[in-house]
């Protein structure tokens, strides 16, 4: 049986992917769809994605970056909460008196029936899901006691969270956000981490 020249199959096969990727560069660079086939686009749940346009489907590229990062965030901080509480005041934490009811048990409550009345499937049924940052924040401020070792400073949180609020609206609501709230949210972000050092 012949030898094949595996070396040119695999030569072949890596020129193939860099025409593919500069391809990608020039149709993210110019704004043009050149038809080439992509993995990401191609396994997407919603198959009417390519009926937008392409400028505004290069923003959402762009945009969801930092979609990721506020997910990542507000989900990191949930899990920090949920285990410290935990450790303070065992496993029924979320009904203790470290968590006030008005500002935001209720509120939490309010959001799982709202979705629940809604037939939609629950995203959760640990009701810290349902928080919001701003409520997150309150909840490390409002419990300083068992948070102060994990944190530098009780109003640096405050400010810091505050910051990461006004800078998560956009990002949450579908908006696009220019390059200094970009800077911004990155500088936040890392703040928010040096906090915790």
């Amino acid at each position: 049986m012949p030898k094949r020249p595996d070396g040119l199959i695999r030569a072949f096969g890596m020129t193939g992917l860099q025409i593919v990727s500069e391809l990608n560069s020039v149709e993210e660079r110019f704004g043009v769809d050149l038809g080439i086939p992509n993995k990401q686009v191609k396994n997407r749940k919603v198959s009417e994605y390519d009926q937008f346009e392409v400028e505004l489907r290069q923003e959402a590229a762009r945009m969801s970056e930092f979609y990721e990062v506020f997910y990542c965030l507000e989900n990191s901080i949930r899990n920090l909460v949920k285990d410290i509480m935990v450790e303070a005041e065992g496993s029924d934490w979320w009904n203790s008196a470290r968590v006030d009811e008005n500002k935001i048990r209720i509120h939490a409550r309010n959001r799982r029936k709202k979705e629940l009345d809604s037939g939609i499937t629950p995203r959760s049924d640990d009701l810290i899901d349902y928080t919001t940052f701003g409520e997150l924040s309150q909840l490390i401020t409002d419990n300083w006691d068992v948070f102060d070792t994990v944190f530098s400073s009780k109003s640096a949180v405050s400010n810091i969270a505050n910051q990461l609020n006004l800078l998560r609206g956009p990002i949450a609501h579908c908006n696009s956000t220019d390059e200094l709230e970009q800077e911004r949210l990155n500088l936040a972000v890392r703040s928010w981490f040096k906090l915790m050092s």
